[in-house]
């Protein structure tokens, strides 16, 4: 009902379908919300609804919450309704609005859906929803080579559905079920040579998505070309939903039945590889990268390797936590900075860092929420980053202690905060600092951008400070 009431609304007013997406999203969020309680307080923490569906297979609609899902599904939430908000001036006088925030609605049932499922049709069903919105957003509102670099992003993220599928329709072969918890218990007993496959299958499917080295290669053209407000959420979101996948369904469902095993350490260590990889890659191209969006884009890269380094250090609780954390408060800081920069552009009409300099004089608020936004992302205390970063590397040592192969990759990840801080750093010297290379006034920034901006960065600091909601969550769910 939504998408088309939101189209129709749009016909008539495209501030009242902005309006009228964020009001969506936040009545979505209250229902999330309310069942918090529940998922605290009840025996297995869990919230769960199910309806029959497909009698055939034995498959209900399941819609579930728990500590993991309800905190992804309500910053998803938070910053469907900041991005929608942000939208009202900065796609203002942009072409045929109303099927932008039809598309943004259709985006946000498929994204929420991923989090709040444990039927393996829905979530897939889900899954690919996502994509079909983000490619027509990316595609039709974006920059330059927008639908060549939507074609990619629709190329690489469906051949990884491929993967997902393939693992999906394995575990029904082995189990007979489409429940994800059902399924989990069944593959106790499955055969563990085919199960072995099932998890790569999946696991290369969600990578994808998560844009991790070497399947990293759509990223920086769909967030460089997309709108700023489309690349807050692939950046924010989209990509956290690949590591999510990778918890609950690789790790979480198919993993227990070869953990222990000669395999699933080499698994494991495998997932440390890639997340190493990736943290260096990203931070160095971010490093010496000048288009002011591209550095954010393949510093997404570089976080995505710290999540799957946190990843690789399962089932310890306090990594565990640390890295769901980590997808919070990296939704919450990456959102920010995609839109102070999408501010930047849309004030200067201008991408190359090397062009800019000064702005804190002429966009004070501007500066100030960018300058949070960066040095959250740097993993500096007291910004959202750094509990989530110090959670992982807890969980690193203990896990040290009973397996020396973590020693290196460990030290190599803490050689990558310091490229953070370094490309962190670069991006507000050049932008912000120093003398300014453009003496054209700048235009003020309009006033519902600067209360999108306001609202994520007041979020980056509450959630430094205080992560305890977020972590008494998460800390509900046990894989073990």
């Amino acid at each position: 009902m939504g998408i088309p009431l939101v189209y129709l609304t749009g016909k008539k007013s495209v501030k009242a379908a902005a309006v009228m997406v964020a009001l969506i999203a936040l009545a979505n969020l209250l229902l999330i919300l309310s069942t918090v309680p529940t998922v605290l307080s009840s025996p297995d923490h869990q919230y769960v609804e199910s309806y029959d569906w497909i009698p055939i297979l034995e498959s209900n609609f399941t819609l579930f919450v728990d500590g993991i899902s309800a905190s992804l599904a309500i910053i998803s939430l938070v910053l469907i309704f900041a991005v929608s908000i942000f939208s009202i001036n900065y796609m203002e006088g942009k072409q045929n609005l109303p099927v932008y925030y039809a598309l943004l609605s259709m985006l946000s049932i498929g994204l929420v859906g991923v989090f709040i499922t444990s039927n393996l049709l829905l979530f897939y069903f889900c899954w690919e929803l996502m994509l079909v919105p983000a490619y027509f957003i990316v595609g039709g509102w974006g920059y330059r080579d927008s639908y060549k670099a939507a074609f990619k992003f629709f190329v690489f993220t469906h051949a990884g559905a491929v993967f997902v599928l393939l693992g999906i329709g394995g575990i029904f072969m082995l189990t007979g079920s489409t429940d994800m918890f059902q399924a989990r218990t069944a593959l106790l007993s499955a055969n563990p040579e085919i199960v072995k496959w099932v998890l790569l299958s999946l696991t290369g499917g969600f990578a994808v998505k998560m844009a991790v080295v070497p399947v990293h290669m759509w990223l920086p053209d769909a967030h460089s070309e997309a709108p700023s407000t489309m690349s807050a959420l692939l950046s924010g979101v989209i990509i956290s939903a690949g590591a999510y996948a990778i918890l609950r369904l690789s790790l979480g469902t198919v993993f227990p039945v070869v953990m222990g095993t000669e395999f699933g350490d080499l698994f494991l260590h495998g997932l440390a590889f890639f997340g190493v990889l990736s943290a260096f890659f990203g931070s160095l191209i971010a490093l010496v990268e000048n288009d002011i969006k591209r550095i954010i884009a393949y510093s997404s890269i570089a976080h995505m390797g710290y999540v799957m380094f946190g990843l690789s250090l399962f089932p310890f609780v306090e990594a565990t936590t640390g890295t769901v954390l980590h997808l919070i408060n990296h939704a919450v800081s990456k959102g920010l900075f995609f839109l102070t920069a999408g501010t930047i552009m849309h004030q200067l009409k201008l991408r190359d860092i090397r062009k800019m300099g000064g702005l804190v004089g002429k966009l004070p608020l501007t500066a100030t929420v960018s300058i949070i936004a960066a040095l959250s992302i740097a993993g500096t205390p007291p910004f959202a980053l750094f509990i989530s970063e110090f959670l992982i590397f807890v969980g690193a040592f203990q896990v040290i202690s009973s397996d020396g192969f973590y020693l290196l990759p460990t030290a190599f990840m803490l050689v990558a905060t310091v490229l953070s801080l370094a490309y962190s750093l670069r991006f507000v010297s050049k932008v912000f600092l120093g003398q300014p290379k453009n003496t054209e006034t700048v235009p003020a920034v309009p006033l519902f951008m600067k209360i999108a901006m306001i609202f994520l960065a007041l979020l980056v600091i509450i959630l430094g400070i205080w992560p305890a909601f977020f972590i008494d969550l998460i800390s509900t769910v046990s894989f073990v």
